[in-house]
Parts: structure tokens; sequence; C-alpha cells
């Protein structure tokens, strides 16, 4: 089986290690893992992993969090994936910091990314991996927040985070989304 696994984020040094890149910081958790090197390629940098039998084309689009779509289309058709394959791994403001939520579908959540992909898939029938960044930040500083870097203290504990959402992403791939949700949606 072959899995498109999707790390949304912004492109450019100005946004590494901010809170809206984690779905990037995920996937460049698990090519560290596994040495393996991302390459740029059209729509993205994508790397491909092999893990228990199953091909795993990571995508990081260059298309900007809110453009994701065109590169999810593009990657989907290009290494013919059907949508069922398909893992988001994106932020999510509605829950506490490094907690996971694992769907099958789902409503974008006021999320961009996810809003262009589902207008770009005409359908919203794909799996998502939220990770929560929570969301410590006064009234209007939503923008401020998302693009701002991770505080000390989280930083510390996000190399857990990002452990605990590569093996969400594996399990995706190896035991399916219905089992994998039961063992990763719990709270932090």
């Amino acid at each position: 089986m072959n899995y498109l696994i999707v790390g949304i984020g912004n492109i450019g040094y100005e946004y590494v290690n901010t809170r809206h890149n984690v779905g990037f910081s995920v996937l460049d958790a698990w090519a560290q893992a596994s040495n393996t090197l991302f390459t740029t390629k059209r729509y993205g940098d994508v790397a491909e992993i092999s893990f228990k039998g199953q091909k795993f084309t990571l995508l990081k689009p260059s298309t900007y969090v809110n453009l994701s779509g065109k590169a999810v289309r593009y990657w989907l058709n290009q290494n013919k994936i059907p949508i069922e394959n398909l893992l988001v791994v994106v932020d999510d403001l509605a829950l506490p910091f490094g907690t996971l939520r694992l769907r099958k579908k789902g409503s974008d959540g006021g999320h961009n990314g996810l809003k262009n992909i589902d207008l770009m898939l005409e359908s919203n029938q794909y799996a998502r991996l939220r990770i929560g960044i929570g969301n410590g930040f006064p009234g209007g500083g939503q923008i401020d927040y998302v693009l701002g870097k991770w505080t000390l203290e989280e930083s510390r504990e996000l190399p857990e985070v990002l452990e605990k959402a590569v093996d969400a992403v594996k399990a995706f791939g190896t035991i399916g989304v219905d089992r994998a949700m039961n063992i990763y949606n719990t709270k932090n």
C-alpha cells in the first residue's frame, strides 16, 4: 500500500520552529529518525519511507499553508494514491499543547490549510492528525501566536510530542485509522 502523508506548514526560514509548522516538524522528525532526506520536487519537498511493508510518501508543500490543496491533489494523482490513504498533519489551536486527535474525515475546524485541501479535493473524506498547539494568546493575537516560535517549556516537550505523532502516522498506515485512533486519541 502507498500512503501520502502531508505536513502542513509555511516555507521559509522565518517560519522554522513556529507553531503553524508543526506538520512539517512531524515529517522532519520521521525523516531524520529514518535517515531519509527530502528532495525538492513539484509543489514541495518529498521523501519516501518504507515501513512494515508500506510505502509512505512524505510531502511538505511549498504552496504555503493556505494553498496546500494544490500540492496534495497533485501528489495524490501523481502517485495514484486513493484519498483514504491520505493523512494530513496539522496544528490545532483548540487542543491543548501536545494533544493528538486523529480523525478519518471531518470539517476544516477553521484551519485555512484544510479548507483549501477540501476545496481542491472536493472532499473532506480524508484523515487528519491534529496536533494541539494551545491557545495562549490575548484577543486578536491569533496570527502572531500561530506564527510565533515555541516557548522554552514547549520546546523542551516538543520532541516527545513529535515522536508520538510519528508513531500515530506509522499506525495509520500499518494498523488502520480506527485502531490508531483508539491508541493515540488520548489526553496529553
